[in-house]
């Protein structure tokens, strides 16, 4: 691997200053005391904070949403701790970018300095691009920072994690939000042309992403004002911000999973809330839907066996009408289900039932439930002694209908919720009915 990135020739570099830098460049922060919203890693008694105090940095993952002070965290990094800095993008990088990165390095530590790569996106590498690190951060010849907006767990090679502290940034809330236009304010040397309400709309906006907010921002700034903007008129002005949100990534299961946890929570207004965000956000409506349905079987089940039943029918009434007015349908499933009766008593059942039948597969039914379509088959006894229910006193015989060489199972226990508390009365009565009758 080393040979393969092995190399003389100078890296391209990425970052060019420029004098016309957008606004979000211009105040940029100066040392890691003025990142806004991360105290947390960045503050005396988080992780950066301690590592920086030491003067030793370990390979970090950065992960957190767009428009957190990842890049900047780099940058400052490095400078805290007296290192050369480079920077490159999984976007725009390919081999050809990370060999000159290395050869470079390389020099730098020949010279008896350690450089700090900070790498953009870096999911965004493939395997082997990612196994093309590993070499060089164990020589110490980098100290790897990479950031991302993807789970960690699921994009990065467990190779490189095993390497590298994984630290979360937060979504930047309203106060750093806040504190992020006064910067900007500063900076401009005026405030922004909007009145408190609009101001309040435009950080609700920026959805927790910092560098959104501020090219908003720079966009007002840009406009000859005269009167303050209220919310209507700052919105006819500047694009609306679409919600975080990526099908195939971990903001997908995440607003699943709340969906489902509120479902189960028995919190309608919860669960209408992450509907509604996923549906908004662009997420396909039978994915939803089939997630719905699961939950009916699964946290519902017999406690109500109308929730199935709920969900089909939505699932026939969105097919009918479509989109958008057939996730009224999917909302009405999704509403039932927070309301219903819980029980997983069902999904229990069928996950042991399912251990149980993999563990005694061989084993043959009893002899008394076997059919006997031939004289041979009744001479080996199949059927012989096997009581009709119908026949029973009160429809039920009581019968063994277990493998001989196995104890009888209980696998569905019901609750005593909604329906399901009819079954366990249906239950208790047929099980003292059969030890009567197997006396």
């Amino acid at each position: 691997m080393t040979d393969l990135f092995a190399d003389d020739s100078p890296p391209q570099r990425l970052e060019t200053e420029r004098t016309d830098a957008p606004l979000a460049d211009r105040i940029r922060p100066a040392n890691l005391g003025e990142i806004i919203g991360q105290d947390h890693i960045t503050g005396p008694e988080g992780a950066i904070g301690r590592m920086v105090a030491a003067g030793k940095l370990s390979s970090l993952i950065l992960w957190g949403p767009p428009g957190t002070g990842k890049t900047s965290i780099a940058r400052l990094l490095a400078n805290a701790v007296d290192m050369h800095y480079m920077a490159v993008s999984a976007v725009f990088s390919g081999v050809a970018d990370l060999k000159k990165a290395f050869a470079e390095a390389e020099k730098v530590a020949q010279m008896g300095k350690k450089t700090l790569l900070f790498v953009d996106e870096i999911h965004r590498f493939n395997k082997a691009q990612q196994d093309g690190f590993l070499p060089f951060v164990e020589r110490g010849v980098v100290t790897l920072v990479g950031a991302t907006t993807e789970n960690p767990s699921f994009e990065l090679n467990a190779a490189l994690l095993s390497r590298a502290q994984v630290l979360v940034l937060n979504r930047l809330d309203d106060e750093a939000l806040e504190a992020l236009l006064a910067r900007a304010e500063q900076e401009q040397g005026n405030p922004l042309p909007v009145n408190a309400e609009a101001r309040s709309a435009l950080i609700q906006t920026a959805d927790g992403d910092g560098r959104f907010l501020l090219n908003q921002a720079e966009t007002l700034f840009s406009i000859k004002i005269e009167n303050p903007l209220d919310p209507k008129a700052m919105s006819a002005l500047l694009h609306r911000r679409m919600p975080v949100y990526d099908k195939g990534a971990d903001g997908h299961y995440n607003l699943i999973s709340a969906l489902h946890k509120s479902m189960r929570g028995s919190d309608p207004q919860a669960s209408l809330y992450w509907l509604a965000r996923m549906l908004t956000a662009g997420e396909e409506p039978l994915y939803v839907l089939r997630r719905i349905t699961r939950f009916a079987s699964e946290d519902i089940g017999l406690a109500d066996p109308q929730a199935l039943q709920q969900c089909i029918a939505a699932k026939e009434a969105f097919q009918f009408l479509g989109s958008p007015e057939g996730e009224l349908a999917i909302a009405q499933a999704c509403l039932y289900c927070a309301t219903a009766p819980k029980s997983n008593a069902a999904y229990a059942a069928q996950k042991s039932a399912w251990k149980a039948a993999k563990e005694t597969g061989s084993l043959m039914p009893p002899a008394n439930i076997l059919n006997a379509p031939t004289d041979l088959m009744k001479d080996l006894g199949y059927g012989k002694g096997y009581a009709y229910d119908h026949d029973a006193e009160g429809g039920f015989s009581g019968d063994n209908y277990w493998p001989d060489d196995m104890d009888a199972q209980r696998f569905y226990a019901p609750v005593e919720r909604g329906f399901e508390a009819k079954l366990q009365q249906r239950l208790k009565h047929w099980e003292g009915l059969r030890e009567e009758r197997q006396k």
